[in-house]
């Protein structure tokens, strides 16, 4: 196996309500999509964001349109007018998401392992 990061492979849009950050992550077909189930988990995530996103992390699959959505809770410092952090917005969750690595069969194929 080999280890990319994720951007190589998805795309990723995020926002945010409150202290709730939401991360939309799309595969371009459906082998992509089979890989990013396997290695885009609910607690990969999680463990992404420590130190970042202190509450539950929640994924949704939309298997329709090679699709999943991440909703993660506590994850601001409290929210855009609460917060102390210099970035209060969840608008780089995408971005900092898309820097995960993942396992990739060794030739880059994104077939199943």
């Amino acid at each position: 196996m080999a280890r990319i990061q994720l951007r190589h492979v998805a795309q990723a849009r995020s926002g945010d309500k409150g202290n709730t950050v939401n991360i939309a992550v799309f595969a371009s077909d459906r082998a992509a999509f089979e890989v990013l189930l396997r290695e885009v988990t609910a607690e990969k995530v999680r463990r992404h964001f420590e130190g970042l996103v202190d509450g539950e992390v929640t994924r949704y699959v939309v298997p329709n349109v090679h699709a999943m959505n991440f909703v993660c809770k506590n994850a601001l410092g409290g929210g855009g007018s609460a917060t102390m952090r210099m970035d209060n917005l969840g608008k780089c969750y995408a971005s900092n998401l898309l820097r995960m690595e993942i396992e990739v069969d060794d030739n880059g194929s994104l077939s199943k392992s």
